[in-house]
């Protein structure tokens, strides 16, 4: 038997930082939950690797379940006043509809560490106090000067980027973001009153709205970067106990009971309202996170904004609503921002792809160099 040379080694099935990489355990997300967390800018562009064809496909899908779920509410659900049983009851459609998608194989869960399993705890908080804190302004401020402060999402967005992750957007943009606030208050310009406190709560309430945006799109291209189907599921089933006990304490759940027992609603309709409501907001959710991630927490806000006009324009030719001069004013203005918003985006897209490309040659030169 000959005996193998001292010059021949074993070709190594792992690279040294391979080995280093298992060793560490930087491949098990719950060996991981314990670490210090990535930069905070990682991945945090993740809407420019994504084709521009994706993207408008998926925001219209957005526009059309968001517009489609604000009409039927309008059309069957008017004299629905239950919000706290309207979010358990959306909350639970999303549990289930996204759990039977889990069953069918269409996606599997992650494993995450007790760190990732709080910060999704705490992100259902922060989805139930965005909606109390939202109810209680609506009572005491009039609804043109909630609408109105809600079209500020955007400015919140951009302070939340710039202050946590330094994140910049480029001077279009910026600019874009002008006729789009201010287009979308002139649509919805009514009488202004409120309350020094409902001033107050609306204001958080905006900053409570953009912080769930950018959190949300943070859990899908961030570190732990969940599929957006996962993410609903994991979140839902929180939000939909949260939603009940709300809904318990405020007493919906006694009015609602008391309604259904008073012979004055025909049960079966109702049912079926509230099952066609929950489907609809199933697939809107579904939309929403996946637009969310792949075109980004600030274009989500930008199209709160525009889908305000598109509410008030479907209102005029289904509804016959009437608007005057400043209203309708404030609907071109917003489409005109719009479109400076969308031009602006798709020049940063192309530019942030020709800077990948020259950084992929300049480091691929040396290579190819050595290699001679």
């Amino acid at each position: 038997m000959s005996s193998r040379p001292h010059n021949e080694e074993p070709l190594p099935l792992l690279s040294a930082e391979e080995r280093d990489r298992d060793m560490k355990g930087e491949l098990d997300v719950e060996g991981a939950a314990g670490r210090a967390e990535p930069p905070k800018n990682n991945n945090l562009e993740h809407e420019y690797s994504i084709p521009s064809t994706v993207k408008f496909a998926w925001l219209g899908t957005y526009f059309f379940f968001s517009l489609l779920l604000t009409l039927y509410n309008k059309l069957v659900l008017g004299m629905f006043h239950f919000p706290w049983l309207l979010t358990f009851l959306h909350a639970s459609f999303a549990s289930t509809g996204t759990y039977l998608m889990m069953q069918m194989g269409y996606f599997k869960l992650s494993r995450l560490g007790r760190r990732e399993n709080l910060a999704l705890v705490a992100f259902s908080a922060l989805f139930t106090a965005n909606i109390a804190v939202s109810n209680l302004s609506l009572a005491m401020v009039s609804v043109p000067f909630y609408q109105t402060m809600r079209m500020l999402c955007p400015i919140f967005t951009i302070l939340i980027y710039r202050v946590y992750y330094g994140r910049t957007y480029s001077y279009m943009t910026y600019l874009s973001l002008l006729p789009l606030i201010i287009g979308a208050a002139m649509t919805t310009l009514g009488e202004m009153s409120f309350t020094d406190a409902g001033f107050l709560l609306t204001i958080l309430g905006v900053v409570l709205a953009a912080l769930k945006t950018v959190v949300t799109n943070r859990f899908m291209t961030g570190s732990l970067a969940l599929p957006p189907i996962e993410f609903l599921l994991r979140m839902s089933p929180l939000a939909a106990l949260q939603a009940l006990a709300c809904a318990t304490a405020t007493g919906e759940v006694s009015g609602f009971h008391k309604l259904i027992t008073s012979g004055d609603v025909a049960l079966p309709p109702a049912f079926a309202s509230l099952f066609g409501n929950g489907f609809l907001a199933l697939l809107l959710n579904i939309s929403s996170f996946n637009t969310n991630k792949l075109a980004g927490a600030l274009t989500m806000t930008v199209c709160g904004n525009l889908k305000q006009c598109l509410t008030v324009a479907l209102g005029i030719f289904l509804f016959d609503v009437t608007v005057d001069l400043l209203n309708g004013a404030g609907m071109a203005v917003t489409m005109l921002g719009a479109a400076i918003y969308s031009k602006a985006e798709l020049d940063n897209k192309n530019r942030k792809s020709q800077q990948a490309a020259a950084a992929a040659a300049a480091a691929y030169k040396p290579v190819e160099q050595q290699s001679r």
